[in-house]
């Protein structure tokens, strides 16, 4: 369960790496606790659901990867249970869990990166949680976002949902091949290319 609260999304305070698009930093106010997955959807629960495994990388226990948003959506459906994906606010917010730097750890204890990675991904829950005991939020697999990937507002907001419209999708997180500057808690990438690196957590109201 993520606790409703306040924090400064986007560029982290002396973040010289962050992208154009992760700025400006805004105040974003999340009114409403939400329950997220402790790991990434593993091909076990993906399989379970959908008696297929798209992935690249095969074993129960690894992150499902090489789906699609709209594969996600059938795979929602079917789950049942108000199951959906978080929103990019509601991402960063439970990803940074009260820290304000780019990362929320050593990012070799907490996250499967091109220098640790060995080019593959990795059985979830393997390394260091954050604060709220989410496991993998930066590595391992890109995460999709429900959003519509689009500019910050300039101000404050609460409960943003991003546009109401584009072209492509909001993917989070890094993955395995990312570099220490892309495995960060505000980097944003847009589903321009679907690539196997992506997978996918989920988050339910209560």
């Amino acid at each position: 369960l993520v606790p409703p609260g306040t924090f400064m999304m986007g560029a982290s305070p002396g973040d010289t790496q962050a992208s154009d698009d992760e700025k400006p930093a805004h105040e974003v106010t999340i009114t409403k606790a939400f329950y997220l997955g402790r790991t990434e959807v593993t091909q076990a629960q993906w399989f379970k659901v959908m008696d297929t495994n798209p992935s690249k990388f095969r074993g129960e226990s690894l992150p499902v990867d090489s789906v699609s948003w709209n594969d996600i959506s059938v795979f929602l459906k079917k789950a049942s249970g108000g199951l959906q994906l978080p929103t990019e606010a509601e991402w960063e917010y439970a990803c940074r869990a009260g820290t304000k730097g780019a990362t929320y750890g050593d990012l070799d204890l907490i996250a499967w990166n091109n220098a640790s990675s060995g080019g593959t991904t990795h059985a979830v829950g393997k390394l260091q949680p954050n604060a709220l005991g989410f496991f993998d939020m930066l590595g391992n697999v890109w995460e999709w976002c429900e959003d519509w990937y689009g500019p910050y507002s300039s101000g404050s907001v609460t409960n943003p949902t991003g546009p109401t419209t584009g072209s492509y999708r909001l993917l989070r997180g890094g993955y395995w091949g990312d570099y220490s500057y892309d495995c960060s808690a505000s980097l944003r990438l847009n589903s321009r290319f679907l690539v196997k690196s992506v997978g996918f957590r989920v988050v339910r109201t209560p």
